[in-house]
């Protein structure tokens, strides 16, 4: 790693409240010029607000905090960025209608007597993708035709295209594979070499130790410790985040898979998704795994209904006649549930209350005569709460003002109180702690045990390796291999992701995953 020069930006004693919860107590932080110092926590520790304050979204309510030697107090983002301290957010702030070149150039767009210079504004955004290995992306693709995955390294690109002081990275990798963590490591390190200082927040712990010089613990808001990442292995940082250990056994469901829940035969749709067919059974869970644009969403949303295939059939629970499934509302009467990967603009209703957002995929059942009951509402809500450790104030919060992954765990709310046989679940752990992750896992786990099937789709392979009977891959939206426990490793399966793309190559298009 680069060396590490003199302190850049420190932060003394911050203090931030919101109703009802003391978000940061007497936080001490400081950063280096050239360092990379990586803030780990569970959800709801105080990492992304701390970070808020450093960038200016938030205002703190005691503390100080220098930069450069000189008071830093900033009172809005704009102010933060004038004095070179910029933010990539966990949740994606981009602009749907415009494209991506548009997105990345936003503050500062070639132009010309009044008119944007097109040509000069996509060719410095190759220049700019192709450092995060987007050099197969159309620049002039509008932002809303991108699946998550590629989303993120859009913003990515944006975060890296600004000169800057102070870089904040909150979740990068979230929705990344491991190719794409790589270049952007690269990138971190070229940042580094030139003497900016990098706050990263990761709930990845090895990916942490990997790329910070220093980490920094936040536990309920408090700085648990501050140590150089030589004096650390993933054990003791987990020790440290959650105060206890979680074990490294295997998660899977045990026992005997059960009848046939779904068959889905030559399922398309387009060229993301071509002849898929596949079997899920009662009491497992099946992984589904695969290389960004692989098909792995378009293949998932394509069951549900909410992109209808254009070929195939699904069949349920072992009848011989398919489904007909052309909406999600019908996916929901056949006992199908989704829980999409973009939590923010797919999964939740961001201005209504965590009550309404776990009530609302069931409202009949508590129902009578048109009129919802209000105290069955609250105590079902606040039952789901509490068995998923939802970190919030109350029922009553609005889900967007929730951390990332207690916004997750709302969505997952919703699904267990419909009670659907078959569950689809888009990488349900994108942004999630380590220690919410096995509750997850454990909660995926005790689903399966109880006759539910279960559809885990993910980017990180060694998760599905944790918690999957078996994994399903598919490779440029086609079925390349099954995997069962006991017969995959990680080097057959990347090999399987990878075969479509070695036989058959071409240029990728412009959805996300």
């Amino acid at each position: 790693m680069s060396t590490v020069g003199d302190r850049l930006l420190t932060v003394t004693g911050i203090d931030k409240a919101f109703p009802g919860v003391q978000a940061l107590a007497q936080v001490d932080f400081d950063l280096r010029a050239g360092e990379v110092h990586a803030l780990v926590g569970e959800n709801g520790a105080g990492k992304s607000t701390l970070t808020r304050i450093m960038a200016g979204v938030e205002t703190p309510d005691g503390g100080r905090m220098i930069l450069a030697d000189r008071p830093y107090e900033p009172r809005a983002r704009i102010d933060a960025e004038s004095q070179g301290v910029r933010m990539v957010m966990q949740e994606l702030n981009l602009i749907g209608n415009l494209t991506v070149a548009e997105n990345i150039f936003i503050e500062r767009l070639p132009s010309r007597y009044g008119f944007i210079r097109y040509r000069r504004l996509h060719e410095a955004a190759r220049e700019v993708m192709e450092n995060v290995g987007l050099a197969d992306l159309d620049p002039s693709a509008p932002v809303r035709s991108l699946g998550v995955g590629r989303r993120q390294m859009v913003e990515i690109a944006a975060g890296l295209s600004r000169r800057c002081r102070v870089l904040a990275l909150d979740e990068p990798t979230a929705s990344l594979t491991q190719s794409e963590v790589d270049l952007l490591f690269a990138q971190i390190r070229r940042l580094q070499a030139d003497g900016v200082g990098i706050i990263y927040i990761s709930h990845r712990i090895e990916e942490v130790l990997t790329i910070a010089d220093r980490i920094t613990v936040l536990r309920d808001g408090r700085v648990v410790d501050t140590r150089a990442t030589n004096d650390l292995d993933p054990d003791t940082v987990i020790r440290m985040m959650v105060g206890r250990d979680l074990g490294h056994e295997c998660l899977a469901p045990r026992g005997p898979k059960g009848p046939l829940a779904l068959r889905v035969v030559g399922l398309t749709r387009g060229d993301k998704v071509r002849e898929v067919s596949f079997e899920a059974y009662r009491g497992e869970i099946l992984g589904v795994a695969g290389l960004m644009g692989s098909g792995r969403t378009e293949t998932m949303r394509a069951i549900f209904g909410a992109d209808p295939p254009e070929a195939g059939a699904i069949y349920l629970h072992g009848a011989e006649t398919p489904t007909r499934i052309r909406k999600p509302r019908d996916a929901v009467r056949h006992g199908i549930a989704l829980l999409t990967e973009d939590r923010k603009e797919q999964g939740l209703f961001l201005p209504l209350a965590v009550r309404a957002n776990v009530s609302i995929a069931r409202l009949a059942h508590l129902s009578r005569l048109g009129w919802i009951e209000a105290a069955r509402e609250r105590q079902v809500a606040q039952r789901f709460v509490e068995a998923l450790g939802v970190r919030c104030w109350s029922i009553e919060q609005a889900a967007g003002q929730l951390s990332g992954g207690n916004q997750q765990k709302v969505v997952i709310a919703r699904w267990l109180f419909r009670d659907c046989d078959i569950l689809i679940f888009d990488e349900p752990t994108r942004g999630i702690d380590v220690g919410a992750k096995f509750e997850i896992y454990r909660m995926l786990a005790d689903l399966a045990q109880q006759g539910k099937a279960i559809l885990f789709v993910s980017s990180d392979l060694k998760e599905l390796m944790a918690v999957c009977n078996r994994i399903l891959v598919l490779s440029a939206g086609r079925v390349a291999g099954v995997f069962a426990r006991g017969q995959w490793t990680e080097e057959a399966i990347m090999a399987a992701a990878f075969r479509e793309y070695v036989q058959t190559p071409r240029k990728a298009g412009t959805d996300g995953r």
